[in-house]
């Protein structure tokens, strides 16, 4: 665990920035304006940003080779010390930039206080940022590829097995538990998108934007930005330290990938119900009851559920933050740290959950083709049957179709159970082809239009995945 001291240390602060000032922050304005406690975290970034300003510096002739050999040795000194723990952090010095150029300072001397040339804290935190939210996409863009092939893994296995679809949750048409995963495929397949498109906006480098204005050093932004991975440095300086688009549609894309996630878990929270019985959810996502011994709750599932609220209130956050700033940097930026580690962990906790619950799950096909086949879920395909064998126009079949579906809630029984006089009191031309598609099997096997739920569409889709996927 690292180490923050809360002490004060004015002489480190004022080495730093206190010329102007005589005395140094009283406790509550270092408390508030201290970042460190959250900050810390940007660290690997802080260290590829300083090392890439300080070849750059070093190429420009701004800096000399010893200085920049004595700064690079440094800095990957004090990263061994951040990776292993073993770096005292100070709350006076504020954040991680200040603490990292102390401590280099500490280690190296006189030249440490060249790095900061052409560069501002300003451009210095808009970069680490972006770096480091560039890190996340491409972590959780990951994830999100390992959850889609976990359900197209269980969409194959569940081509054929049906199930009832709901709107309304109410019965409305049988459907395959295949066709059900592969939306929740397409989903999340948005999500990637929007990742990786959101990536492709940020992958812009503030680096050299300096304070606001840009530098009077002949730096090359150019050179910064390939060493960093950008595509391009900034274009203007004053955007370059005061936008946070690039977090906000992050959290954005975050909380659209977490209402995914919410709703299928809410789905695994309906199936695996008693209610309902579609699932078994493995003891790896479950918990106990501390007084009812048979209970065993989907706890996994429903924490994914609630997460979103985190994140979506990270989003709203930010927005109310940024909404009324005045070019360019204002402190009030500092909040947006806080906002986007915890959305980026949230949805990262998420992803890994829904990943191990489908992976895990065991569904109970005898129980969806019961469900199916209540509900006068082939209703539909009656009325369909209607149009086309009978002429009729599809809402007077939607009538007879309603009222056969009375009859049938009055005698408690399905469709297919009524007789064939007894449908013909409602339509005198009913013949007996029609029990040719109120079996549920038929009613999924008529549906083949493209994107349906019919198994040989089902099939085609997953073939499709399987070569965009791979």
């Amino acid at each position: 665990m690292v180490q923050v001291d809360a002490t004060d240390n004015e002489h480190n602060t004022s080495r730093i920035w206190g010329g102007r000032f005589a005395a140094g922050p009283d406790a509550v304005l270092e408390a508030i304006n201290a970042s460190i406690d959250f900050d810390q975290r940007l660290w690997p970034q802080d260290i590829r940003g300083s090392i890439a300003h300080a070849s750059m510096l070093a190429r420009a002739g701004i800096l000399n080779e010893e200085d920049l050999r004595a700064i690079i040795g440094g800095l990957e000194a004090i990263a061994q010390d951040l990776s292993k723990g073993e770096f005292a952090f100070s709350r006076a010095l504020e954040d991680i930039h200040m603490n990292i150029e102390a401590r280099l300072a500490q280690d190296i001397g006189e030249a440490a206080g060249r790095l900061h040339t052409a560069r501002s804290r300003n451009d210095q935190v808009a970069t680490d940022l972006r770096l480091w939210v560039r890190d996340r996409i491409d972590e959780q863009t990951a994830l999100l590829t390992h959850l889609m092939g976990l359900l197209l893994k269980r969409a194959e296995e569940h081509v054929d097995t049906v199930m009832p679809g709901f709107t309304h949750l109410q019965t409305a048409m049988p459907v395959t538990f295949g066709h059900h995963l592969l939306a929740y495929l397409e989903m999340f397949s948005r999500d990637r998108a929007r990742m990786r498109d959101a990536r492709d906006r940020l992958n812009e480098c503030p680096l050299g934007a300096a304070a606001l204005a840009g530098t009077s050093f002949p730096i090359d932004r150019d050179y910064t930005a390939e060493l960093l991975g950008f595509d391009a440095p900034m274009r203007n300086s004053l955007d370059a330290v005061s936008d946070r688009d690039f977090a906000l549609e992050y959290i954005s894309a975050a909380s659209i990938t977490g209402i995914h996630c919410s709703r299928l878990a809410e789905e695994m929270v309906l199936w695996s119900s008693s209610g309902f019985d579609f699932i078994r959810l493995s003891d790896h996502f479950t918990t106990g009851s501390s007084i009812m011994p048979q209970k065993k709750n989907p706890d996994a599932a429903e924490l994914v559920r609630a997460k979103l609220g985190r994140i979506a209130g990270h989003f709203q956050g930010l927005m109310m933050v940024m909404k009324g700033l005045p070019l360019a940097y204002s402190k009030d930026m500092q909040e947006d740290k806080e906002a986007v580690f915890d959305a980026a962990d949230s949805l990262e906790l998420m992803l890994r959950a829904m990943a191990g619950m489908i992976g895990d799950m065991q569904a109970n096909p005898d129980a969806m083709a019961r469900a199916a086949a209540h509900g006068h879920s082939t209703a539909t395909e009656l009325a369909d049957w209607l149009v086309r064998d009978l002429g009729l126009p599809f809402r007077e079949a939607h009538h007879v179709t309603g009222s056969l579906v009375k009859m049938a809630d009055e005698q408690q029984c399905q469709l297919a159970d009524l007789t064939l006089a007894d449908m013909q009191r409602i339509h005198p031309n009913i013949h007996a082809k029609v029990y040719d598609v109120l079996p549920v099997q038929e009613a999924i096997k008529a549906r083949n239009s493209y994107g349906g739920t019919a198994p040989e569409r089902v099939l085609e889709m997953i073939q499709w995945w399987k070569e965009e996927l791979a």
